[in-house]
C-alpha cells in the first residue's frame, strides 16, 4: 500500500490523475480521503477499474483512523469475492492536513493488516511556489516531508530558479533519506519501484514503533482535535453568473487569502451544459476548466473551503449577497425595452 500525501493545493490529485493513465498500474486500487462537508475529489479523480473508493470526512490520521482499516479490509473482502477486480496495490490519496505517521504506524502495529497489506512508498507532492512559506507556518507539511520516500516538487514552472535553489535545502535538511524530484520526472513506474520493497524501515521509525521518544497515539491525539482548520461546503440552487461569481471570488481571497488554504469547486454556469471546475490555493486561483459530463445527476454548483481562523458563514453570507445583487441586476436588465 503506497501512500500519496502533501499539503493543501500541492497538486496531489493532478498527480494521481497523471498515473492512472498510465498502463503501468493496471492493477491498482485507490482509496481517496478528503476533509470537508462535501467530496470532489472522487469525481474529479478519472478512475481505474471503477470509482475510487471515498472515505468517512475527516482526517485520516486521527478521525478516521479505524475507518481506513475497515475500508482496507472491506476491499479485501470484495476483491476475494469477485465483485471487483484483483488488485496488486492500494494506493491512498491524503487529505492535505494529514499526518502520514499514523497511518504508517496503523500499517506496520495492526496484526490484521499485516495479513492484507504491507507498506509501501510515501510520496510527497510539494508545492515549490508555497512550500517555503508552508513548512514554517504549517505543521502538517513539515510532517508530511519528514515522512516521505520520494518527494515531488510540483509547480516549478511558477517558481523562480532562485525559490527552488532556496527549497531544496530545508528539504534536504528535514529528510535527507528522500528522493527529490520534478513532477516532470515523476512516472507511475516509481510506485512498481516500492512494490518489491520489504517494508518500510525509515517509515516505521518515523511512525513511533521503534523510537524511544515517540507514542503514534498520543502524536495523532495532539494532532486531532487542535487544528484550527474547518472546511465548509456550500451548495448553490441558482445558476450562477460568471462575472459576479468571479468578482466575488477575487475579492475574498483578496481579503482573506492567507486564511482560505483551498477553494474547490463544481459550478453551474449560465450559458454552459456542462460544469466548470475551479480550485485555488490562498491567493492563488488556477485557470477553470470545463468538465466535459456532469458526475452525477446533481446539477447543483457546490464549493468547498478549506480555512484556518476563518468563520464559515462569513463566507456563506458574503456568497448570498453576491447571489442576489447578481439576480436583481439580471431581472432589471431583463425589464429595459
Amino acid at each position: 500500500m503506497h501512500v500519496l500525501t502533501g499539503f493543501l493545493g500541492s497538486g496531489k490529485t493532478t498527480l494521481l490523475n497523471r498515473w492512472l493513465k498510465d498502463p503501468a498500474l493496471a492493477g491498482t486500487a485507490v482509496l481517496i480521503n478528503e476533509f470537508g462537508e462535501i467530496g470532489l475529489d472522487h469525481q474529479l479523480v478519472d478512475s481505474l477499474n471503477g470509482t475510487p473508493i471515498l472515505l468517512a470526512n475527516g482526517c485520516v490520521c486521527c478521525a478516521i483512523r479505524d475507518d481506513l482499516k475497515e475500508a482496507i479490509l472491506r476491499l479485501e473482502a470484495r476483491r476475494l469475492v469477485g465483485e471487483i477486480p484483483a488488485y496488486s496495490r492500494i494506493l491512498l490519496e491524503t487529505t492535505g492536513i494529514a499526518d502520514p505517521a499514523p497511518i504508517l504506524a496503523t500499517l506496520l502495529n495492526d496484526p490484521e493488516l499485516r495479513h492484507h497489506v504491507r507498506p509501501g512508498l510515501v510520496v510527497t507532492t510539494v508545492d515549490a511556489v508555497n512550500a517555503g512559506t508552508d513548512l514554517h507556518l504549517r505543521r502538517e507539511a513539515a510532517q508530511q516531508v519528514a515522512a516521505a520516500d520520494v518527494l515531488v516538487l510540483t509547480k516549478t514552472d511558477l517558481a523562480p530558479s532562485a525559490a527552488l535553489q532556496t527549497l531544496t535545502l530545508p528539504l534536504e535538511t528535514m529528510n535527507p533519506e528522500a528522493e527529490i524530484l520534478p513532477a516532470s520526472d515523476a512516472k507511475a513506474t516509481l510506485l512498481l519501484r516500492g512494490d518489491s520493497r520489504a517494508g518500510m524501515g525509515s517509515a516505521r521509525h518515523r511512525s513511533g514503533q521503534e523510537s524511544p521518544h515517540a507514542d503514534s497515539h498520543e502524536a495523532a491525539s495532539v494532532h486531532a482535535h487542535e487544528l484550527p482548520y474547518r472546511a465548509t461546503g456550500v451548495f448553490i440552487d441558482e445558476v450562477l453568473d460568471w462575472t459576479s461569481f468571479g468578482l466575488w471570488l477575487s475579492m475574498l481571497l483578496h481579503v482573506h487569502g492567507r486564511r482560505v488554504l483551498r477553494v474547490k469547486g463544481l459550478l453551474r454556469i449560465e450559458g454552459n451544459d456542462t460544469p466548470v471546475i475551479i480550485n485555488g490555493v490562498q491567493h492563488l486561483l488556477y485557470p477553470p476548466y470545463h468538465l466535459p459530463t456532469w458526475p452525477d445527476e446533481d446539477r447543483r454548483s457546490r464549493l468547498v473551503f478549506i480555512t484556518d481562523g476563518l468563520d464559515p458563514a462569513v463566507i456563506k453570507d458574503s456568497l448570498q449577497v453576491f447571489n442576489r445583487a447578481a439576480q436583481r441586476l439580471r431581472l432589471a436588465a431583463d425589464s429595459v425595452p
